[in-house]
């Protein structure tokens, strides 16, 4: 490989790739052999057809692409085909496989490992490694396994958030988030596989920012914004670069701050140039750091999160894709804390699909907010408190007004213990 194609790697629009890992789409712009010495008239071209690629693969071990001239293809939007308004309102989610009672412990261990994971990933990034692609597709397919068998459990997990290991934590509840919308509109597993992928991977670029700035608690400065935003194209390179990473997740890590309306970084696409996939892993990036602790701002509840999202439908996020996580995660999500009407405060437990105002419940504090023996209380059956009235939710609360510690609870079994006593 002569000088010429060292140079022009090194620019931040030439990334080189594997001539496994090339997509219908991409330009290739360097050979890792001097174009001479090759059977193209061209020098530079975009990848059209699945036989061009072969070509390329016939006489290259590998290329360097030009992210900045590759195809943005346009989203199909004609009537009844996926992803339209009209393919979806027919979408309906398929019978859990399980129940939250039988897989809460899997899918704790299920979150704890692949949380695990997505923490050495990010350190293996700012170390300058590239991603285990065969790896995180294995972990994926076990989140994807367990929210086909009782989504609440999994769902229940991203309620364990700290604050400390915001960015990690973050990319794994996009996954699960993700991964149960899709099942919400009954994806086939190949595509929940993706999805989770695409939202795993979705914001692996800022281990490539200044932790200076990654984790500065005040606003951002105009160089300091930029450098924040190069995430994006960074999370684009960094994936390109992991031998066999999904095509998708690549346009997800470089897309998932686009905006409909042509707002959004690092492209300004609008609603046709901006897929599926990065709609459905920017509903969800949304809503996670929406009811998160970050460092500069507090986490606000599920209501106040889906409040300020319907708001940005149509502009910033597909409406019906956010409607259709609204319907997902419910009125009162799983791991929502949550105070009854005789004031005594719970943790919500399982949805009740039928009777969306009366999930499964633990109570954790009496009237008085103190701490009380935990029980099981299913509220689509009769079931009365100390007063003889029937139990009712009044309103979604924050878990640090009262003190309630959800991973203190999780670690010490509370959640089992009280679904074994029903």
């Amino acid at each position: 490989m002569n000088d010429d194609n060292i140079y022009l790697a090194s620019s931040t629009s030439l990334v080189k790739i594997n001539v496994e890992d090339l997509k219908v789409g991409m330009y290739v712009s360097k050979l890792d052999k001097p174009w001479l010495e090759s059977n193209f008239l061209f020098q530079g071209f975009e990848l059209q057809t699945q036989a061009d690629i072969n070509a390329v693969s016939k006489q290259c071990t590998f290329v360097y692409v030009d992210v900045t001239k590759q195809n943005k293809a346009p989203l199909i939007k004609s009537t009844d085909t996926p992803f339209s308004k009209e393919w979806l309102d027919k979408r309906t989610p398929p019978d859990k496989l399980s129940s939250f009672e039988k897989e809460v412990e899997h899918a704790g261990c299920v979150y704890q490992e692949t949380s695990s994971l997505i923490k050495t990933f990010m350190q293996d990034v700012f170390l300058g490694k590239t991603i285990n692609v065969e790896i995180a597709n294995k972990a994926v397919a076990q989140c994807v396994d367990s929210i086909l068998q009782a989504p609440d459990a999994l769902l229940w997990m991203t309620q364990l958030k700290n604050r400390d290991l915001y960015t990690s934590q973050h990319s794994m509840n996009v996954c699960i988030l993700a991964i149960a919308l899709g099942r919400h509109i009954n994806l086939p597993v190949k595509e929940l596989n993706n999805l989770g992928l695409c939202g795993m991977m979705h914001d692996m670029g800022k281990m490539l920012v200044p932790l200076a700035i990654l984790n500065k608690p005040g606003e951002l400065a105009p160089d300091e914004l930029k450098l924040m935003q190069s995430h994006a194209e960074q999370g684009r390179n960094l994936l390109m670069s992991s031998h066999g990473m999904y095509g998708s997740a690549i346009d997800v890590a470089h897309s998932h701050h686009e905006r409909l309306d042509g707002t959004g970084y690092p492209r300004k696409l609008t609603a046709e140039q901006i897929t599926p996939y990065t709609r459905i892993v920017t509903i969800a990036d949304m809503y996670d750091a929406i009811t998160s602790d970050r460092i500069y701002q507090k986490g606000r509840t599920h209501l106040e999160a889906i409040n300020i999202m319907t708001k940005k439908c149509g502009t910033h996020l597909d409406s019906e894709l956010t409607y259709k996580l609204i319907q997902c995660l419910g009125i009162y999500p799983p791991g929502n804390i949550v105070e009854m009407s005789n004031g005594e405060v719970a943790i919500v437990v399982e949805e009740n699909k039928k009777k969306r105002l009366k999930p499964k419940v633990i109570l954790l504090l009496d009237e008085d907010k103190k701490p009380r023996p935990e029980r099981m209380v299913d509220l689509s059956k009769i079931d009365l408190d100390a007063s003889g009235r029937e139990y009712k939710i009044t309103k979604i609360v924050k878990a640090d007004d009262f003190g309630i510690d959800l991973n203190k609870y999780y670690l010490n079994g509370i959640i089992e213990k009280s679904l074994a006593s029903v």
